[in-house]
């Protein structure tokens, strides 16, 4: 499976829920991504304030590629985003140039 670092935000408690940037697997039609446990089907621009949803719960989370300014709350907000520690480097170095941040857990 391929695998790719994403934003993922928990939508189902209102505009803004717990997010992280974490490493996701992609199904062979990428159509269905796996985080943590989760098994996220895209909406097809059906959703409301977010694009998956969790087939187990039903809870809906908005997932996109990690921006390269930190913006990533879909709605704004200066609420903590946590970074996966299997992504830390990468994401400090690859995504945001900026690699003396290496060692923050949180944007």
């Amino acid at each position: 499976m391929k695998t790719r670092i994403m934003y993922i935000e928990n939508k189902s408690g209102g505009l803004s829920g717990p997010a992280r940037i974490g490493r996701v697997r992609l199904s062979k039609t990428g159509r269905t991504l796996f985080y943590g446990g989760l098994e996220l089907k895209n909406l097809d621009g059906a959703g409301y304030k977010s694009n998956h949803v969790d087939l187990a719960t039903g809870h809906h989370y908005w997932v996109s590629g990690p921006r390269k300014d930190g913006e990533d709350r879909l709605y704004g907000g200066r609420v903590p985003v946590e970074i996966d520690e299997d992504v830390r480097e990468e994401y400090w170095t690859k995504i945001r140039n900026l690699p003396e941040r290496i060692n923050d857990g949180v944007q």
